[in-house]
């Protein structure tokens, strides 16, 4: 352990846990309500801040430590496929946008599942919905767990249980007590240090290795390649490539955790920055991260553990502070993820749940401290899950994510803009796409060659359209209060 990079990591995770205290005040002050304050944060969010708290939930550990350690084994063909996440920010605003936080407000909605709860007037969609965000969410959020505590493991020297204690310990800590604003400072922070740290980082790895030249010639005497748009073996191919976008780009509409941000934001020049700010903070950090983990082979040719390549090239290219320095980025980006994934989940079980199910009028008593219980418990399940993790997390990530995209997307996004969608619609749109990608993922990863979201994404369209035109329209009271 270098005692550098420890003291920069124990007053970078100080200074979260100082920022949810003086959130949790925030919320104790605000005019509005417990719910909306605790999990949209008042609907009171900048440009800047919406920029950083979309960018920073969707980056997370598969951005800085699962995907740069597969970039490190196949080469820059893996830059070119993470660079498809570009337009994250774009497609979420763009296309969610002024519509969603319109309705949001219009129907008094605070989750994505709320949405799903007015606009389908289904119990079943509801239900149906909240399995799919906890099946998928304990995975999505086991992941962040696993990359953090890896990540504090390689900073620090300390065991792999130990390290998971603290990260966990933490994040649940200021999740719990600071709530969606605590969540929102704190990526604010975080994405600034992420930008900073993958800036010095990419520096510091080409100044290493002599130059862009010099490491791009070492990369090729490693393996031709490496430097082909295709990796090894032509692992990455051309319709991959294009259906791969998919699921990292249009597709992730219909994550809950990002499209929440749509109903947060305050106002329509706030979204417009924001949309600016995010395509460009998001294209650098991508391209950055990943670039570091493809040229890292011609660094050091000897790292075994692929999610161990970015903290190691950090520790061997860069002196003990700014190593510290730019170690807290990768971290940045995993805590900022998982508090948004665990702040949804425990919205979804206490607002989704609860109160729209069994206790309409709850005291706003019991239900702030039900909130930070139920908060505090999932975080220690996850927890749990993590304590054994896998060896490689890239596709266990991706799996989380393709998950909750087969449940959500066409539910959502054909809620928001079509007239005609149904309850039945959304439920067989569920049920064929979380059905049809679970046998993808286990029997047919590549169907016809493209990416396993590919099929389920379109079985699930199909069900939605073909069973919405079927059976009954929506109430005419429905369509006002969502087009009126």
């Amino acid at each position: 352990m270098q005692w550098e990079i420890f003291v920069v990591m124990v007053l970078y995770l100080a200074l979260n846990v100082g920022i949810g205290l003086w959130s949790a005040k925030l919320n104790r002050e605000a005019k509005g309500g417990f719910l909306e304050e605790y999990f949209i944060g008042g609907r009171g969010m900048g440009g800047f801040v919406l920029a950083m708290t979309l960018t920073t939930t969707y980056i997370s550990a598969g951005s800085f430590i699962a995907g740069p350690g597969v970039a490190y084994a196949q080469g820059l063909g893996w830059v070119l496929l993470a660079m498809t996440q570009l337009p994250v920010g774009y497609l979420v605003l763009g296309i969610l946008g002024k519509r969603f936080a319109i309705v949001a407000r219009k129907i008094n909605a605070v989750t994505v599942i709320d949405f799903l709860k007015h606009r389908y007037e289904s119990k079943t969609v509801v239900v149906l919905s909240v399995a799919g965000i906890v099946g998928f969410f304990l995975a999505a959020i086991a992941v962040q767990f696993i990359g953090g505590a890896r990540l504090f493991q390689s900073m620090t020297g300390y065991s792999y249980e130990t390290a998971l204690c603290i990260f966990a310990g933490v994040v649940v800590f200021y999740v719990t007590f600071g709530g969606f604003r605590g969540v929102v400072l704190t990526d604010t922070l975080q994405g600034i240090v992420m930008f900073v740290g993958t800036l010095i980082l990419l520096v510091g790895v080409f100044a290493y290795g002599g130059g862009v030249e010099s490491v791009m010639k070492k990369l090729a005497a490693v393996n031709p390649d490496m430097i082909t748009p295709f990796g090894l073996k032509n692992f990455i191919s051309i319709p991959w490539i294009a259906s791969f976008w998919v699921l990292v780009g249009f597709g992730v509409i219909g994550l809950p955790q990002v499209a929440v941000r749509g109903m947060g934001y305050k106002d329509a020049r706030s979204m417009h920055n924001a949309i600016i700010i995010g395509t460009i903070f998001t294209g650098f950090l991508m391209l950055g991260m990943h670039l570091i983990g493809a040229v890292g082979k011609a660094i050091d040719p000897a790292i075994k553990i692929g999610d161990t390549v970015i903290p190691e090239l950090t520790k061997k290219t860069l002196n003990p502070w700014l190593a510290g320095l730019f170690l807290t980025a990768p971290l940045a980006a995993i805590m900022s993820t998982v508090s948004s994934q665990l702040l949804v989940l425990s919205s979804t079980i206490i607002k989704d749940l609860y109160v729209n199910y069994v206790n309409p009028n709850p005291q706003e008593k019991f239900i702030k401290k039900t909130s930070l219980i139920i908060t505090a418990i999932t975080g220690i399940i996850v927890f749990a899950i993590s304590y054994r993790p896998p060896d490689f997390l890239v596709w266990l990530n991706l799996f989380a994510l393709a998950g909750m995209e087969s449940v959500f997307l066409w539910p959502t996004l054909l809620g928001l803009y079509w007239k005609r969608a149904n309850d039945k619609g959304a439920l067989a749109s569920i049920f064929f796409g979380c059905a049809t990608y679970i046998y993808c993922h286990n029997f047919w990863p590549r169907p016809f060659d493209t990416h396993t979201i590919i099929l389920p994404l379109f079985m699930a369209l199909v069900a939605f359209v073909a069973v919405s035109l079927l059976t009954k329209a929506p109430s005419e009271e429905n369509i006002r209060k969502f087009w009126a």
